[in-house]
């Protein structure tokens, strides 16, 4: 592998980019395949306990994305020191948003209490909530943004404006992908879910910072778990 060259992101702050742009969309095209792949086996084939599922599925994202950049070689510090403040205040701005989407379009139902409902808020909100944030959102977003931080596109607006709408287009595609790995979204519901990523990628695409994204994911589910623990959109698999 070469040694790394220094460039600049569509958005944010340089990026160390050590591999070519193939490498990289290969890493994309795994992670599209993943994102079906874990939800369709463990929880539509196998039928894994949710929580059992959840734990699972987190761990195999925190794998994916670490591979990715131990492959291309990515600094996990120069990535979420980005434009740290900005990235914080949009993914804040974005989990009220999503707090909002679920007190709107969700009925309020009964949830467990005490330390179940404590470890439901940490395990089904925090953990599978960041995890979504991280599969959904931020890594191909980052990994289109990467690819292209060396390319001829970024010497002119529009090539700027192209990179951003691929990127946002990855997110959508990963976002989609990873639904209809589950059964009861191969239908017209899966298009809630493609909307809503409109939200949670703004805070990446504007800082090319990968922590809005897992932030607006979990207040979104530590939301639904609290306000509709029951939820068949929130908090799959059901």
């Amino acid at each position: 592998m070469s040694a790394a060259t220094v460039v600049h992101a569509p958005l944010g702050r340089p990026i160390a980019r050590t591999a070519t742009p193939q490498r990289h969309l290969a890493w994309l095209a795994g992670g599209l395949l993943f994102s079906f792949c874990v939800p369709f086996l463990l929880a539509d084939r196998l039928q894994l306990p949710r929580d059992l599922y959840y734990g699972l599925y987190a761990a195999s994202v925190i794998g994916l994305c670490a591979g990715w950049m131990r492959d291309t070689g990515q600094s996990l510090g120069a990535l979420v020191s980005r434009r740290l403040g900005l990235a914080l205040g949009l993914g804040l701005a974005a989990a009220a948003v999503c707090v909002l989407l679920v007190l709107r379009t969700e009925d309020a139902t009964s949830h467990p209490g005490g330390l179940a409902f404590v470890g439901a808020i940490v395990w089904r909100g925090l953990v599978y909530g960041a995890a979504d944030g991280l599969l959904l959102t931020a890594f191909p977003i980052l990994v289109v943004l990467t690819a292209f931080s060396g390319s001829r596109l970024r010497r002119r607006r529009r090539g700027r404006a192209a990179i951003v709408a691929l990127a946002l287009a990855a997110s959508l595609l990963m976002t989609a992908t990873y639904h209809l790995g589950y059964s009861d979204f191969r239908s017209e519901k899966v298009r809630k879910p493609i909307a809503g990523d409109l939200i949670w990628a703004a805070p990446v695409l504007a800082t090319a910072n990968p922590v809005g994204a897992p932030i607006a994911h979990a207040a979104m589910h530590v939301t639904a778990v609290a306000h509709s623990y029951e939820t068949e959109v929130f908090l799959p698999p059901h």
